[in-house]
């Protein structure tokens, strides 16, 4: 029997049995003993008026009448223990009788009852077939008890063994590889702190594989197109024409990728240990004025600027430079699709216990049906403009992670003209 819910089923069972029928043997010896004591005494005194009065035949009548109200044999005897009615010697009977009339209490021996007369010349034994020993103890109600007893005992093992075999089942799944099965339970007992226990394991699990198979997705798939021109340059290189040149391109090209790999690692051991992110006081109007500031180069080498229009002093709790990847991406974004002699406006506004930071380009904007597929990872509206401006695809999926783990929000509109990017971050007065 390896079922725990069968062992809790027949141990609870088992026990109510017991109980049940115990408590019927004792509080029948116990609690019927007087009722029976003055039964006995009476049919005594029937008996012998009857054996008195009528003799055996009026004995004989009496006892007819005993045998059918109570189902047992009755037996009046004289003295010396002689039943009056068929003679047979009942003095065995009696003399352990006798050995407990001292007690004055009725005893049960050999499923017979026994009382003497006061004036000690009579004794009316009361034999109780073994066949019905049980109706005495057991009655109709108590079989009742029993069985609803069972139903319950039932209920209480499936109650107890139902969330066992759920997580059985959800680990079997994970263990398949389902990494979405989960316990789910709403129990708040100590198995439905296993199951919630289960449930976090499961998730720091998923999370972890899902990081790592997203950062070997995403490094194998970047990294192909940078491989691919170093090579070519270094083709060039040993040509000997330009040589310079191509040098120039291949330190150009190995800090792209050395960028690349270091911003992936960076999200995805963060998105992967959340415990592992920095939780400090963050200026981010000082953070932003500096990314402004930085971005600047770029964007006159594109024959843009980036403008900061407004910037309140706000502090944030989180990661400092994962807050300054996740807005340095957004800009440098706005700014390869900034035209020329246009703006990138940046602001800064606090409301509320919460922080927007907003990124503006005056560009072509983003077709309706593309904005919510742009923060996804290496997905491009138009591909060959972005691979000839240098843009892999995957710095607004960068910055989305980014925010997310400080459990802020980041979400893109067209502006008509430009598109407009708003990073909303919980303020100081919220927890991250």
């Amino acid at each position: 029997m390896n079922s725990l819910f069968a062992k809790i089923l027949l141990w609870f069972w088992a026990t109510l049995v017991i109980n049940t029928i115990g408590s019927a043997f004792v509080s029948g010896l116990s609690g019927s003993r007087p009722y029976l004591t003055r039964v006995v005494a009476f049919q005594l005194a029937e008996a012998r008026a009857a054996y008195e009065a009528g003799g055996q035949p009026g004995l004989q009548q009496f006892m007819h009448r005993f045998h059918a109200a109570f189902g047992g044999e009755g037996i009046l005897t004289e003295a010396a223990g002689h039943d009056l009615l068929t003679g047979a010697d009942e003095s065995g009977l009696l003399d352990r009788s006798r050995e407990e009339s001292r007690f004055r209490a009725v005893r049960l021996r050999g499923a017979a009852i026994s009382r003497n007369s006061a004036d000690g010349k009579y004794w009316f034994i009361f034999v109780i077939p073994h066949a019905r020993l049980g109706y005495w103890f057991l009655a109709p109600q108590h079989w009742w008890m029993m069985a609803a007893g069972v139903f319950l005992c039932y209920l209480l093992a499936y109650y107890l063994t139902y969330p066992v075999r759920k997580l059985q089942r959800a680990v079997e799944r994970f263990g398949r590889g389902d990494l979405a099965a989960r316990a789910m339970t709403r129990r708040r007992d100590e198995l439905g702190d296993l199951g919630r226990t289960f449930d976090r394991m499961a998730d720091r699990i998923q999370t972890l594989v899902d990081a790592e198979h997203r950062l070997l997705l995403d490094i194998s798939h970047e990294l192909r197109s940078p491989l691919a021109r170093l090579r070519v340059a270094v083709e060039l290189a040993r040509s000997g024409e330009n040589r310079e040149q191509h040098l120039d391109r291949i330190d150009k090209e190995a800090e792209r990728l050395n960028s690349l790999v270091g911003g992936l690692l960076q999200v995805t051991r963060a998105e992967g240990d959340p415990d592992s992110l920095r939780r400090e006081p963050v200026r981010l109007d000082r953070l932003l004025e500096e990314l402004v500031a930085d971005s600047s180069l770029e964007a006159q080498a594109r024959g843009s600027e980036v403008r900061l229009v407004s910037a309140q002093p706000v502090t944030v709790h989180g990661d400092a430079e994962l807050l300054r990847r996740a807005i340095e991406n957004v800009i440098r974004n706005a700014i390869r699709h900034a035209p020329e002699g246009t703006a990138v406006e940046a602001s800064l506004e606090a409301a509320d216990s919460r922080v927007a930071v907003r990124i503006r380009d005056y560009g072509p904007g983003v077709p309706e049906e593309e904005l919510p597929r742009i923060f996804d990872a290496f997905y491009r509206v138009e591909t060959d403009r972005d691979r000839a401006s240098g843009g892999a695809g995957l710095g607004l999926s960068i910055a989305r992670r980014a925010v997310e783990l400080h459990k802020g929000v980041i979400r893109a509109r067209n502006a008509q003209p430009g598109l407009l990017v708003e990073i909303d971050l919980p303020g100081t007065g919220a927890s991250i």
